[in-house]
């Protein structure tokens, strides 16, 4: 399955759009190994959702115990904002959501990484915060370049699927492959092919 292929089918998830999968958390995109890293790509994935947020925490954890690293990421492409997750060697360094959900302060853990600190700077702000004596100025400028800061993260600290070259090493083939949530509709009605793993 083609990078192509696999982004129709998980846009579509993504919006509500794929028959028989309303929520889009029956499925998610494996990537082939790209330059060392796996790609899981999916609404299931995103560290901000109220639902799955503790569960995209703890598998990024146990991932990062496994191999090292473990990220997660949410990018709203059309101004929805952005969140990402990182853990290292079974620990949580860092998750923060800005999508402009009342929650997402109640999400953020850790200190900023260093390319948030990197970015505040660039935009004149202090390099580490307190939501709380911010003055309402400096939250909003933040939380605006803060809304489509993920990819640049995910691209600092490993691969974003927004910056897929030629270039890189790539190694087996990407598949579409069910989730838990995927019980609670008939596999046959997910469709997606030949390459559908469960």
């Amino acid at each position: 399955m083609t990078f192509a292929e696999a982004e129709e089918i998980i846009d579509d998830d993504g919006h509500g759009e794929a028959e028989g999968n309303p929520d889009g958390m029956a499925r998610v995109y494996v990537s082939p190994e790209l330059d060392g890293w796996t790609l899981v790509i999916g609404p299931w994935c995103d560290p901000c959702d109220v639902e799955r947020s503790d569960d995209v925490l703890r598998l990024c954890r146990d991932l990062s115990s496994r191999y090292g690293h473990a990220q997660a990421y949410y990018y709203g492409t059309q101004g929805d904002g952005s969140a990402w997750l990182v853990a290292e060697d079974g620990v949580v360094l860092r998750r923060y959501c800005e999508t402009g959900e009342g929650e997402d302060a109640y999400m953020t853990l850790g200190e900023p990484l260093p390319v948030e600190r990197a970015h505040r700077e660039q935009l004149g702000l202090p390099a580490v915060w307190d939501e709380a004596t911010e003055s309402d100025e400096d939250e909003d400028e933040w939380k605006w370049a803060a809304f489509d800061l993920a990819p640049e993260i995910a691209a600092a600290l490993g691969v974003s699927p927004l910056k897929l070259t030629a270039d890189m090493r790539a190694v087996g083939t990407g598949v579409i492959a069910l989730t838990p949530h995927a019980t609670e509709v008939e596999p046959s009605r997910l469709g997606a092919g030949a390459d559908l793993v469960t």
